[in-house]
């Protein structure tokens, strides 16, 4: 009489097999769904930014020196303001020079995880004022992008 050990560690090794299969699959969608759920917490956070911004920069009336000044941004080349955070969503500090304390200059761009941006529209029609505001990762893709448009003054020319 043959034993049947050798079939039964068999069966139990098929067993296991499986379920390493399906505790790696398992595991695999716990992971895509964190990385789903990082997406969808950042893509909120540039939501609220955008809209804070937009509503900063309509509410100044188009004066992007007040606006940049409320939302502490600086100002980039041509009518472009800008504003690094960090990967919690904090705001880095402007650069300005060295670092108090010595060092080199810091820039914020090679610190930052997400970049706040505001450009003026320059095509728009007189007695509109437009923006476009956007909320990307530093060195990727847009997050969220809106525009915002407000009422001008016109000046009346006589003739």
């Amino acid at each position: 009489m043959k034993s049947k050990a050798p079939l039964l560690l068999m069966e139990q090794m098929v067993m296991l097999l499986v379920f390493a299969l399906a505790a790696a699959l398992c595991l695999q969608a716990f992971v895509k769904s964190d990385g789903l759920s990082g997406n969808s917490e950042a893509r909120d956070r540039a939501v609220t930014l955008c809209q804070t911004a937009a509503e900063t920069v309509r509410h100044s009336g188009g004066n992007f020196n007040e606006a940049a000044e409320k939302l502490g941004l600086e100002f980039g080349q041509g009518s472009t303001m800008f504003r690094y955070y960090d990967e919690n969503w904090e705001p880095l500090p402007i650069s300005e020079g060295p670092i108090p304390g010595g060092g080199e200059g810091y820039d914020p761009a090679q610190e930052g995880a997400y970049c706040l941006t505001i450009q003026a529209v320059l095509d728009a029609p007189p007695g509109l004022g437009k923006a476009s505001v956007c909320v990307s990762e530093a060195h990727g893709e847009a997050l969220f992008e809106l525009e915002v448009a407000w009422q001008e003054e016109v000046s009346a020319h006589a003739g």
